[in-house]
């Protein structure tokens, strides 16, 4: 089977030549005299006067509308009354054109242009103004929303609610059902302004980072971040981000078929932006000297800690940071001797809140640090977070990226890279920009005996059934690929056996009852199935497996029917989480043992905070886990709620008997 591959550079077809003509720029023009303006390309431009509002939304709305803050619009602009069309953008970019209808939107002339980037949208501006002679380019976050409110100060400038004449199809779906994106089609604002709230989301100038509560004149964002803002709503989405004071925004080379823009007229302000965002605690302090593992536990002695809560999301926390449903970790570890965690926190799977905290366990501390968000394109689902470790001083995280809400045949795949133990973090790059394909990472990962670096990554729409896909670089990073082949089962662990040959084990896509075993000789092009002997895995679990440095594999996975037989020969019922080792590349699985303190009952607490009872026969009931093992020998492993911790000598002391 062809290696498939998927560069930035072939994502949707970039455009190479914007125009088909060399155009000399026109000699710098007056600025227009009156309230309206039409320029050559038959855009309407109406003026929008300098004035002050309140921007933001003080109740109700997102976390990220707050604070309300007076803003001061010192200087009068143009604004055009439309989103860019398709036939205007295309005297830009011809070769656009390829792109009409995909996704059955937006194929007629005069429908909201889609599938532009921040960055073609800027160039499209530039591109105008040299052929004008006049400083057209995307207008401020402020700009834009104090055109939108045109003196309102509700919602909506309708009032508190959205008159139906404004609605397209306005629900989450996974996919966009297509409809009519033709401009001017929605009742204008009362300045002369078309679709502001609705139709397509439109970029805006300005980086992306939270407001500060003082008065500003002219404000023009962020210095720099990760994330451009788009302002005013779309198609294919639910009402309330329609409002006037919703945010949004994503990568700035990110094109999906949400988002267009409109133009505005007038030089961009002079004033000095925001600072970027500061550093969360994650990220404060981290010690740069490279630990001597040898220090770690005595490898021949039983080793264990836990469960120790990482979560610590405040309680009634509502954004950033959600302390509803926290879910779905990666894990890795840190030159520095430092664990890190990231997991996803949001108030629902599906919801565009969703984003993505993380927590470091600093070498030496009990406790991990409070946590903080790591990364949240906003009113983006950043679903499915994972860390690598290369060890050779380089980690990666993958996330996927929605367009919007939900998550399933909806994401991107983004890859950033920290050499300096998790402190500081590249822009996200994406490594596969385009949505529908198997982009919703695992937290399992493979450094291979070639080198290769290598993540699993759910594909549960596959027509063979629920399974995995498998990513992999040779050259570090540089580029991705996949090599076509189904892994059986969804959210799948996977290692290399000592012949060379990979093996994964997933949950759902069971053989006979049990999680399905899947190998492959040929690095993820064709895989063979069979039942793995261990009892199948359900919702809100996933399981852990990898070789360990001493050379067995380990696996953790959930059961409830298990017997336990105790030194004296007694048996028990046993359930919740396990962990075993395999000493013959898993043909059998001799060390099976509780992950459990082994006190007497007490309670403790698992996925979101619900407690249950912990003791010798019963462990934690459920959980996507996520495990590492760190140059000294020991095992770490992560609930949805809990760290564990505990070498192979832990392992193999158990004297109870643990059978399925």
């Amino acid at each position: 089977m062809r290696m498939r591959t998927f560069t930035t550079a072939v994502s949707l077809g970039v455009s190479l030549i914007f125009c088909c003509t060399l155009l000399q720029a026109a000699a710098p023009q007056p600025m227009p005299a009156g309230k309206t303006y039409v320029n050559t390309i038959a855009m309407k431009f109406v003026l929008i006067k300098d004035g002050t509002f309140m921007m933001g939304q003080q109740a109700g709305g997102d976390f990220d509308e707050r604070p309300l803050h007076k803003v001061n619009i010192t200087t009068s602009f143009y604004m055009a009354i439309t989103e860019v069309t398709n036939r205007q953008y295309e005297t830009f970019d011809p070769w656009h054109r390829h792109l009409r209808g995909r996704r059955g939107l937006s194929n007629k002339n005069d429908e909201a242009v889609i599938f532009v980037n921040w960055k073609e949208a800027s160039e499209f501006c530039k591109w105008l103004s040299e052929k004008e002679g006049l400083p057209y380019r995307l207008s401020t976050e402020a700009e834009w929303e104090y055109a939108c409110r045109a003196t309102s100060k509700t919602a909506y400038y309708t009032g508190d609610r959205l008159p139906r004449a404004y609605y397209k199809n306005q629900q989450a779906k996974s996919e966009p059902v297509p409809i009519d994106l033709t401009v001017a089609k929605t009742p204008a604002n009362p300045w002369g302004l078309y679709d502001m709230h609705g139709n397509v989301e439109e970029w805006c100038y300005d980086w992306y980072g939270p407001y500060q509560a003082e008065e500003q004149s002219d404000p023009v964002g962020r210095a720099d971040g990760d994330f451009r803002v788009s302002r005013g709503g779309s198609h294919n989405t639910k009402i309330e981000y329609l409002r006037s004071a919703n945010r949004q925004g994503t990568l700035p080379q990110d094109r999906h078929w949400l988002t267009g823009f409109r133009v505005v007229m007038g030089e961009l302000p002079k004033s000095k932006p925001l600072p970027r965002i500061k550093a969360s605690l994650w990220a404060k302090d981290v010690n740069q000297q490279k630990y001597d593992w040898s220090r770690g536990p005595n490898p021949k002695k039983p080793y264990f800690v836990g469960p120790v809560e990482y979560v610590k999301v405040p309680p009634n926390s509502n954004g950033p940071m959600f302390s509803r449903h926290n879910h779905d970790p990666g894990l890795t570890w840190c030159d520095n001797g430092d664990i890190f965690a990231i997991w996803y926190s949001c108030r629902r799977e599906r919801g565009r809140e969703l984003a993505v905290l993380a927590s470091r366990l600093r070498k030496g501390s009990k406790n991990w640090d409070t946590p903080s968000p790591f990364w949240d394109a906003p009113d983006r689902n950043d679903h499915a977070p994972c860390l690598l470790n290369d060890g050779e001083g380089t980690m990666y995280h993958f996330n996927g990226l929605s367009a919007a809400a939900n998550y399933k045949k909806n994401l991107a795949l983004i890859m950033r890279m920290s050499n300096d133990n998790g402190a500081t973090w590249s822009k996200a790059r994406l490594i596969n920009p385009v949505r529908g394909i198997s982009n919703q990472p695992v937290a399992s990962t493979l450094k291979t005996k070639d080198a290769a670096l290598m993540f699993t990554s759910d594909w549960p729409w596959h027509e063979a059934g629920r399974g995995c896909a498998l990513w992999i670089t040779r050259d570090k990073g540089r580029t991705w690929s996949t090599p076509g082949g189904r892994i059986a089962g969804i959210h799948a662990g996977i290692t290399q056996l000592t012949d060379g040959r990979l093996m994964a084990l997933g949950r759902d896509s069971n053989i006979d009852g049990q999680i399905p075993k899947s190998v492959s000789a040929d690095m993820g092009r064709t895989w063979s199935y069979q039942a793995s002997g261990f009892p199948r895995i359900g919702g809100s679990q996933r399981l852990v497996l990898m070789r360990l440095r001493q050379g067995p594999l380990f696996f953790a996975a959930y059961a409830k029917n298990m017997t336990l037989t105790d030194a004296r020969g007694s048996k028990h019922d046993a359930s919740g989480l396990y962990a075993t080792l395999s000493y013959d590349d898993g043909k059998t699985w001799p060390v099976r043992r509780l992950v459990t303190d082994g006190d007497p009952d007490h309670t403790a607490k698992t996925l979101d905070g619900r407690e249950f009872t912990m003791n010798s026969t019963t462990a934690e009931p459920k959980g996507y886990t996520a495990g590492v093992q760190t140059p000294d020998g020991v095992i770490h492993l992560i609930s949805s709620w809990n760290y564990y911790a505990f070498n192979t000598a832990w392992l193999k002391a158990g004297t109870a008997k643990l059978e399925f």
